[in-house]
């Protein structure tokens, strides 16, 4: 609910499906986050609604400013206040960042 934009680099879409499953997942919380309870499902119309690296490309070095760059525009465009934004890498590297619209 807190969040309106929902930007995850897709390196390949089931990179995404396995993202989406944990966030969702109670287990996966308790044993991985250390949380109580599940982050919580992510609306499928939140998520990259504008395309993904898939159906936009997927420039190496400039992926971040790309994930930043839409979702930007995104809070802009879809009048949001808050973007979760999720990018992996080789070596199971893996960032995120909460980015807030300023008003």
């Amino acid at each position: 609910k807190d969040i309106q934009v929902f930007e995850f680099h897709e390196a390949f879409a089931a990179q995404v499906v396995a993202n989406l499953k944990c966030l969702d997942s109670d287990q996966f919380a308790r044993e991985k986050l250390g949380r109580d309870q599940k982050v919580g499902a992510v609306p499928p119309e939140k998520l990259n609604s504008w395309g993904g690296s898939l159906s936009l490309g997927h420039p190496f070095g400039a992926t971040g400013a790309r994930l930043v760059t839409t979702a930007a525009n995104r809070l802009i465009q879809e009048d949001g206040e808050f973007a979760l934004i999720a990018s992996c890498a080789a070596g199971a590297v893996g960032n995120a960042m909460v980015l807030e619209r300023c008003r």
